[in-house]
């Protein structure tokens, strides 16, 4: 009988790269992906190409960075010319299919004006066939399995997954935050994972590609009991952070036009933060304990040898960090995120690598698996020889993203900042020992990782860096003059057979 290839593509939202026990976090105990890690390749330095959800999704699904798929924020129609690894696979006669959410609006060329689709950013990725779309405003099949159970479920879902239980708030002296309405056998994390365990039972007998892309640790930072007491406030880690968040936003115009928002802003209370935290970590504990249960269904059905699987996340979060929450900006916490890649036909096992791998490399590393051709649109690289145990020659030496703080609704950074539209955006270069931070109509920021690895320190105007950060600017240029628009080569050749898939 032929070897299966199986996949489980999941994708745990707003997760730090930091946060497993895998890299000694001081808090957070992941025992399944840890295990994963051992079993697998775990990259220790792999950044998500841009921020928030849908720009970051729309690079893990394409293999494009963001100046070439053009998502620049939730909402961003994603360009139907752009093809994706679903699409790819099902071309090849796969049904790739889909338990959670990916956040992609479609292109509106060709859907009428009243499509309730152009309604919500929790587009469906065209190629992916839905099981269960479960998403963070449209909750759907997940609110009606919780009808069905007796729960009074909000006229309006996207209020669903902010309720809480009653009782005293943190401020009237709680020892912990007050629990999430849901029981945890029913929650957003369980109720997914539950939906996989049935899908991969169901299919136990043929090949299946199955992307899982869970909420959570994504705020609300509202956890079920007992998930939201499992760390304690007063245990959590000190944030790295100068005294004030004024202090803070002295390093540049853009931070301190960030920090000024109470939304991005990290409370001044310590003992909230610690809270924020302590479900933040929870949460994470929760996803772990889950995807146990699911990795358990796949040795008991007798497919854990056939299945790749790869854990990742779409962006990471400050959480107190610089005085910072979210995922904006130029700060490593909000985009170096997690990567796992179990495969069980590769050679090396429990391999750490310290190379630089992107989200762009996950695409490419999917359909490689399956012995399908990279598209030459695709900026990344599959990561088949790491997981082999070596490393492919002219590897990138630097870690790219992009940020657009742009906001089409409102004004605000281009007044506050004396900003244009089209400059309300930055380029980061990020190296083993250095980071180069480009705004298009700011001043640029430079750090010495070696010396000052937390990056409170801004040498972009010391003469003695005058020289690193010219060869760095000069790299990031490059990067961007070579990861040009590949898309239009790639739909001419498409149309007109003029290149070979796969051809780069």
């Amino acid at each position: 009988m032929a070897k299966r290839r199986n996949i489980l593509f999941i994708t745990a939202d707003q997760w730090r790269a930091n946060c497993l026990s895998a890299r000694g976090h001081a808090v957070v105990k992941t025992p399944t992906l840890d295990a994963l890690a051992r079993d697998g390749t775990h990259f220790l330095n792999h950044f998500a190409n841009t921020a928030p959800c849908s720009p970051s999704r729309a690079t893990l699904h394409t293999g494009l960075y963001q100046h070439n798929h053009r998502v620049a924020m939730n909402g961003t129609p994603l360009d139907k010319r752009h093809t994706n690894w679903a699409l790819e696979m099902r071309r090849a006669g796969l049904d790739p299919a889909l338990i959670g959410y990916t956040d992609q609006t479609p292109d509106p060329r060709g859907l009428t004006p009243d499509d309730p689709r152009l309604r919500t950013y929790e587009g469906v990725l065209p190629g992916l066939s839905v099981v269960a779309h479960v998403g963070m405003e449209s909750p759907g099949p997940w609110a009606d399995y919780l009808r069905g159970k007796g729960y009074d479920v909000p006229e309006d879902e996207r209020f669903l997954i902010w309720m809480r239980e009653q009782g005293p708030e943190w401020e009237d002296g709680a020892p912990h935050p007050r629990p999430f309405v849901v029981k945890a056998e029913d929650n957003d994390t369980a109720w997914p994972v539950d939906q996989a365990i049935d899908f991969v039972r169901a299919r136990k007998d043929t090949d299946w590609v199955l992307h899982l892309s869970l909420l959570r640790p994504h705020p609300p930072w509202i956890a079920s009991e007992p998930w939201n007491r499992h760390y304690d406030p007063a245990a959590m880690p000190e944030s790295r952070r100068r005294e004030t968040h004024r202090d803070e936003g002295e390093q540049h115009p853009w931070l301190a036009f960030e920090l000024a928002n109470d939304i991005s802003r990290a409370p001044r209370n310590p003992k909230k933060l610690a809270r924020l935290k302590a479900v933040y970590y929870g949460l994470m504990a929760e996803v772990d304990h889950h995807l146990g249960r699911l990795f358990a269904t796949l040795r008991q059905e007798g497919v854990w040898d056939d299945t790749l699987i790869v854990f990742t996340s779409d962006h990471g979060e400050m959480m107190g960090d610089h005085w910072m929450l979210g995922k904006s900006g130029y700060f490593d916490q909000a985009f170096a995120v997690p990567l796992i890649v179990r495969d069980p036909t590769a050679r090396a096992k429990g391999g750490r690598i310290d190379a630089f791998s992107e989200a762009v490399d996950v695409m490419p590393t999917l359909l490689t698996h399956l012995g399908l051709p990279v598209p030459p649109q695709c900026d990344g690289r599959a990561l088949q020889p790491f997981l082999e145990g070596t490393v492919p020659t002219n590897w990138r030496d630097a870690a790219h993203w992009e940020f657009d703080f742009r906001d089409v609704s409102d004004d605000a950074a281009e007044r506050a900042l004396g900003l244009s539209l089209d400059t309300c955006n930055l380029t980061v270069r990020r190296t083993a020992s250095a980071k180069y931070v480009h705004f298009a109509g700011l001043p640029p920021l430079y750090f010495d990782l070696a010396k000052d690895p937390h990056e409170f320190e801004n040498r972009a105007n010391d003469p003695a860096c005058a020289a690193a950060m010219l060869k760095e600017a000069q790299a990031l240029l490059s990067w961007r003059l070579s990861n040009g628009d590949r898309t239009l080569t790639h739909y001419m050749a498409s149309e007109n057979g003029l290149l070979q898939r796969g051809a780069r």
